[in-house]
């Protein structure tokens, strides 16, 4: 892997020995009393694209999926035979019952951690490429989980051409359970107005990673931060150039709003503004403010989520000793 050659890294601060205080991987594997054995999952457009079905009984079922669009034009959409086979090759690559099972399992760890937590009716459906961008969809009101299955056809589907690789790297069937997760993350860890720093970013943003290890803890970790296996071990190999590069160039505590644009937001690598651009990882903030809270976390295991996700940056990142060494 290469490596940020120009940087220094005798710095004591920036590598000393991190502390060893319990297990990271053991930390969210939790014992669940009374777990839910499957999601109630309903596909729509299974009753969509069925002609035996007719438009009334259809509308009756599910007043709320035509919303503004009338009858005629319904219609019409029902017949359409794209439509159709798009819907037909989208949900053959997904093991409905497996998945259903799958978030049975991720609903039981939310609960665990949130008791007040219900799990949620689950409607697969297809967007008809339209909605691919945002496939998981949570209206909180009515406890309703909505999965667009035209956002998982695989990697270079030719349904997707034109669309940036960067995007298809977490459009794959097994990236529907670290994106449903991450929904839910986002649900319990609302955005700060007071988010003026960088470090707010970074732990904002590692805040809702912390809350994809507690709900997924025996997934891997490249598909809960949407990487590649190879990315995930690049910006693991260089956790250390990485912060240190942060720190050199003075930007942890700055105001910088174009950062995010930098390290945070997708793409197709980091803008460090060097050479090593082309080679780095997407989103390393991402990574980054990640690996500051899972050293809190060695350093405070007993420390409740609702408790930890009230912390502010400034408190989580003091209280961490994040110093990762090369």
């Amino acid at each position: 892997m290469k490596f940020f050659r120009y940087l220094l890294f005798s710095s004591a601060f920036l590598f000393g020995m991190n502390s060893c205080k319990k297990d990271p991987k053991e930390l969210w594997k939790v014992e669940i009393k009374n777990p839910v054995e499957k999601a109630d999952v309903a596909d729509i457009s299974k009753e969509f694209y069925d002609g035996a079905v007719t438009l009334a009984t259809f509308t009756q079922k599910y007043p709320w999926f035509q919303g503004t669009v009338p009858d005629e034009d319904f219609a019409v959409r029902r017949a359409d035979p794209e439509e159709a086979a798009i819907y037909k090759e989208a949900i053959s690559k997904i093991d409905v019952q497996k998945l259903s099972s799958e978030l049975g399992t991720l609903f039981s760890h939310i609960m665990y951690h949130f008791p007040e937590f219900k799990a949620p009716k689950v409607y697969l459906y297809s967007s008809a490429l339209q909605g691919i961008m945002e496939p998981i969809f949570y209206q909180s009101e009515e406890n309703l989980l909505f999965i667009d299955v035209t956002g998982f056809m695989g990697n270079n589907n030719p349904n997707y051409k034109g669309l940036e690789q960067y995007f298809q790297v977490s459009m794959n069937p097994n990236n529907i359970l670290p994106k449903v997760s991450e929904t839910f993350a986002k649900y319990f860890v609302q955005p700060s107005v007071d988010q003026q720093k960088f470090i707010d970013q970074l732990i904002y943003e590692g805040k809702l990673m912390t809350l994809q290890d507690a709900f997924l803890p025996n997934e891997p970790n490249y598909l809960k931060i949407s990487y590649t296996p190879a990315q995930y071990e690049w910006a693991a190999e260089n956790e250390a150039n990485i912060w240190n590069f942060f720190v050199e160039n003075n930007l942890v505590f700055s105001d910088d709003v174009r950062l995010k644009e930098r390290f945070i937001k997708p793409g197709p690598f980091s803008k460090f503004y060097t050479e090593i651009d082309n080679d780095s990882s997407p989103r390393v903030g991402i990574y980054t403010g990640w690996q500051i809270c899972k050293k809190f976390y060695q350093e405070n295991p007993d420390t409740k989520l609702p408790d930890f996700l009230k912390m502010n940056a400034q408190q989580i990142f003091n209280q961490s000793n994040y110093k990762p060494k090369n």
